[in-house]
């Protein structure tokens, strides 16, 4: 059943699903049924228990889901019960802000390095760890294990810097900059892009649409 395609907008719920349970473990709470937890997370019952049945349903009738055992088995899917390795090249705001981010060390994944364009950076230090010169990249990821790469890179530089990355090794990129890199590298390299701005006009999308309703 794992094997076949489970569609983007499944997986997209799984980290949810994952927090939620997290969120029910810390209060104490052992068992959830479909119902409780559709009314929590506002997704119908109907819908969560089809999500879950592409990986093999975990639950039990009249008894619904054990919260631990749930979470860990989304968390395999996820593939959090392995260490996952990654670098950040881009050190301004969002780039601190993620090599920051408290999470990224404390679970699967671990920042091996951080890196920069800038010559004014390089050399300091965000969290203990040195900034790195770009032109560094191709010798650090021969010498380290890394598996995923970070981009917050201006769109220029973050095409360049693809490119290196994928010619080192790298097969996953979650990508800041603004351009689909998915169209410039090959297929089996993974990209994740986020656009915050894209995010943000769906935003302002919905509130003006809200205040066009109720005029």
């Amino acid at each position: 059943m794992r094997n076949r395609e489970i569609s983007k907008a499944v997986i997209s719920r799984l980290p949810r699903y994952y927090r939620y349970l997290g969120d029910l473990l810390n209060s104490g709470t052992e068992r959830i049924s479909s119902g409780e937890l559709s009314q929590l997370m506002k997704v119908t019952a109907s819908q969560i228990r089809q999500d879950l049945n592409n990986f093999g349903g975990f639950g039990q009738q009249g008894y619904g889901y054990n919260v631990r055992y749930l979470r860990d088995e989304i968390g395999k899917i996820l593939g959090l019960e392995q260490n996952h390795s990654m670098i950040i090249i881009g050190t301004g705001h969002l780039g601190k802000a993620l090599a920051n981010y408290e999470n990224f060390n404390r679970g699967s994944i671990r920042i091996v390095g951080l890196f920069d364009v800038r010559e004014e950076v390089i050399g300091t230090k965000v969290r203990q760890t040195e900034i790195r010169s770009v032109n560094e990249l191709p010798v650090f990821l021969k010498e380290n294990d890394v598996e995923i790469a970070v981009l917050t890179l201006p769109k220029n530089n973050a095409k360049e810097v693809a490119r290196i990355l994928v010619e080192n090794g790298i097969r996953a990129i979650w990508n800041f900059a603004y351009t689909d890199l998915n169209l410039e590298l090959p297929e089996d390299v993974i990209v994740e892009n986020v656009h915050l701005s894209d995010s943000l006009m769906q935003l302002t999308y919905r509130l003006h649409a809200v205040e066009n309703n109720g005029q």
